[in-house]
């Protein structure tokens, strides 16, 4: 009887020091996210040229460094493919292809670990690849599974800023104007995300550019 108790104290004491343990790790995960995601606003819509590229490449080193830590963790994957997606399109060129390509492979990582994660943004930032990146024989660009990736995103996070961004600019490339507009309108309705303000107003400036550009082809 008294080995048992001893071994019910154990446990009990185990499960009482692991959960501050595993408090502080949710919170120091909580906190690189919003570290990243605020450098990577910084980065993308207050830099530019030789700068900007410098600045992703330091971000995609510690987003990597995140995913290493945390290999598990979804978020971190999605937040890699982003920044290496968008450091593609700011470096462009050559060297812009392999990065769209480690970033399609971070994304489609992140979807076999939570593919709900972060209200979809990896099916939103996956399909915007798959429409922005050239097909064969030089990429692998694919507008049909562009387009049933955006969707997907859609499908979680109905009335997210991004998600109805990213399919109404497909939509526009693609010609279908009208639809177009009533989505990227949907985008401007979305509420705003209190951690994210400066990606929310330069989000919004460019749907406004969109519905530009749309009204420029609706006429």
């Amino acid at each position: 009887m008294k080995n048992q108790w001893l071994l019910v104290a154990m446990l009990t004491s185990s499960v009482l020091i692991s959960q501050p343990i595993l408090a502080q790790e949710a919170a120091a995960s909580t906190a690189m996210l919003e570290t990243v995601q605020q450098r990577w606003a910084e980065v993308n819509y207050t830099l530019s040229e030789d700068a900007q590229e410098d600045a992703f490449a330091e971000l995609e080193q510690q987003a990597l460094a995140w995913t290493e830590a945390e290999p598990n963790n979804a978020e971190a994957f999605i937040w890699l493919g982003i920044v290496r997606s968008t450091y593609a399109g700011a470096k462009g060129g050559l060297g812009a292809l392999g990065l769209a390509k480690a970033a399609k492979k971070s994304l489609e990582h992140a979807l076999t670990l939570d593919p709900t994660a972060l209200q979809g943004s990896a099916y939103g930032s996956l399909g915007t690849l798959y429409y922005k990146v050239p097909g064969w024989p030089f990429g692998f660009g694919d507008e049909d599974k562009a387009q049933e990736l955006l969707q997907k995103a859609l499908e979680i996070n109905p009335d997210g800023i991004d998600p109805n961004y990213f399919y109404a600019d497909y939509l526009y490339e693609q010609g279908h104007y009208a639809k177009a507009k009533t989505v990227a309108e949907h985008a401007l309705a979305a509420a705003p995300r209190p951690h994210r303000p400066r990606a929310d107003a330069e989000r919004r400036r460019e749907v406004e550019a969109l519905l530009a550009r749309i009204a420029k082809k609706v006429r």
